[in-house]
């Protein structure tokens, strides 16, 4: 593909992350949001209309089947996301997938090997990832701003009431670990750089939800990675909104947060201790703010068009240790013992 060429993509379901990630895009000069498949559709051709799309499918399959559409969106339930990345990389679609990626890390294994097998890119989308902050957090490491990062500490929580949202249903792949504890799993891999050996949960199950078998409300875990950092991680649909993380090497430390949009309201910082004395000095490095999703579609434009240079999200091999980590911690919490990491 020339390096310029829009890519035309399409979207899967007509829920309010789409709804989000279409407007978001909306005037990108790399990313055309061209059309939106729904499984009803009247549902599709409304959606359509409303977001200012030119198509809408009433099937999945017949989007898939439209040879325009070079890749595909896909927020789908996270139960439906293994099922319908495979039938998008069988139809020779590039696919960004939404978090979680898949149920577990056998189905994440079997999304990457349909994307091997077909010759397209399959990513998971974190859009905090695609975040100036986030990028100039990984440069920092890099450069060892902070020393050898020893621990990192990650938490991610909000107020869920209970009720019909498909976060409380088990059968759906629901659950605090499975949502919200997907993104300070995944920002301690990448903080790492390298693949967790054991994992060490406890939780509280909010049992009676939708699915009848209960998720996790709660849940608290640490990660033990071979090159000797630990990582406590913490997610909750039971808290006040926070999202933060706190970084310490042997010599300094990094203070942060991890947003999927970043703006005067929810400023993009990065606050640095360059030592290790209480009082070392501190510093405040203000971002850019981004809007997540254009930043992210942007971005896999990049990808595909550039290579894997120019992607700041997770790698297929990132990602499918992200998917074990979640696995072992969420066996940890319902087992109440360690749990080992092996791919």
């Amino acid at each position: 593909m020339p390096a310029d060429k829009k890519l035309r993509i399409g979207v899967l379901g007509a829920a309010n992350i789409a709804r989000n990630f279409t407007a978001a895009l909306r005037g990108s000069d790399k990313v055309d949001v061209c059309a939106v498949a729904s499984r009803d559709a009247a549902k599709a051709a409304a959606f359509a209309a409303e977001v200012g799309i030119m198509q809408s499918f009433g099937s999945y399959e017949a989007m898939l089947a439209d040879p325009s559409i070079e890749a595909v969106y896909n927020p789908l339930p996270n139960n439906l996301h293994a099922e319908w990345t495979i039938k998008a990389a069988d139809a020779g679609k590039h696919v960004l997938c939404e978090k979680p990626f898949a149920a577990n890390a056998a189905e994440a294994k079997a999304m990457f090997d349909a994307a091997k097998r077909n010759n397209v890119i399959v990513v998971e989308a974190y859009p905090y990832r695609a975040q100036p902050q986030t990028i100039k957090l990984a440069q920092l490491l890099r450069e060892g701003a902070i020393g050898k990062v020893q621990f990192v500490q990650a938490s991610f929580g909000f107020p869920l009431a209970m009720g019909s949202n498909i976060r409380w249903d088990a059968a759906l792949a629901g659950g605090a670990l499975m949502d919200a504890g997907s993104y300070p799993v995944s920002l301690v891999r990448m903080i790492a750089g390298e693949r967790p050996v054991r994992a060490h949960a406890m939780a509280r199950f909010a049992e009676g939800a939708s699915g009848g078998t209960g998720v996790d409300r709660t849940l608290l875990g640490t990660l033990d990675f071979p090159g000797g950092a630990l990582a406590q991680i913490a997610c909750s649909f039971g808290t006040s909104r926070h999202r933060t993380a706190l970084i310490v090497g042997d010599a300094g430390t990094i203070e942060t947060t991890f947003y999927n949009d970043t703006s005067d309201k929810l400023p993009p910082t990065l606050v640095i201790r360059r030592g290790i004395a209480l009082d070392a000095p501190r510093e405040t490095i203000v971002c850019d703010a981004a809007a997540g999703f254009r930043a992210q579609g942007e971005a896999f434009h990049d990808l595909l068009r550039h290579g894997w240079s120019q992607w700041p999200g997770a790698t297929p091999d990132e990602t499918l240790d992200i998917m074990l980590a979640i696995d072992a911690l969420a066996a940890s919490a319902r087992s109440g013992s360690a749990v080992s990491i092996v791919a």
